[in-house]
């Protein structure tokens, strides 16, 4: 479980904040890294949010778990604009599967992406798979709804004013939503993107 110890470092914890931060020991944190444990789904949930990263970077390209691995169905339910927020289309267009293990640490849904802000890490045509949830980290692509019906996916920053969504297309300009106009279009988080399916051309 390296990855885990790459992931504290890059924040800058030691062992024994990172084990405050998610209610564990330190000393099952250092087995956790050096692989003498497997953390249960309830530690991979809370490390996977915390860091904002998805089950696959969190563990590597080995699963190491006690139970076997089986897929989950979940559906595209629309598409969402990376461009400027615009209202999302809900629909089933599709299916998707996720790993079982890591289906057990949320609710999940899949969106299709129109436009090209997010370029080039996204581009026109993938599937986001996302993690429903109300709130996100700095720094992480989440699924943004601006008013009732406008949704968008972005890099995401909060401050005191407010949120700024972030594309990263060079082409577009970052939207600043402040603190009174988060409350009143409402600006709210619904999910963060934990995985990424790109379109074969």
């Amino acid at each position: 479980m390296k990855n885990i110890a790459i992931l504290r470092k890059r924040k800058g914890l030691t062992q024994a904040q990172l084990a405050k931060m998610i209610g564990y020991s330190t000393s099952t944190v250092a087995m956790w890294e050096t692989g003498q444990r497997k953390p249960d789904y309830t530690a991979i949930a809370k490390m996977c949010d915390f860091f904002g990263v998805s089950f696959e970077e969190l563990i590597g390209s080995a699963p190491i778990f006690s139970l076997p691995a089986e897929n989950k169905e979940i559906p595209i339910v629309g598409y969402v604009r990376a461009g400027y927020p615009n209202t999302a289309e809900e629909c089933i267009l599709g299916y998707e599967n996720i790993n079982e293990n890591l289906a057990r640490t949320g609710d999940f849904f899949a969106l299709k992406i129109k436009g090209n802000s997010m370029e080039p890490k996204m581009s026109d045509g993938d599937t986001v798979i996302i993690r429903r949830q109300s709130t996100a980290h700095n720094g992480q692509i989440a699924l943004v709804l601006v008013g009732k019906e406008e949704a968008t996916v972005k890099k995401v920053f909060f401050d005191r004013d407010g949120i700024t969504l972030i594309p990263t297309n060079t082409e577009y300009f970052p939207i600043h939503y402040t603190a009174m106009e988060c409350r009143n279009l409402p600006v709210t988080i619904a999910g963060v993107v934990v995985e990424l399916r790109c379109k074969f051309e």
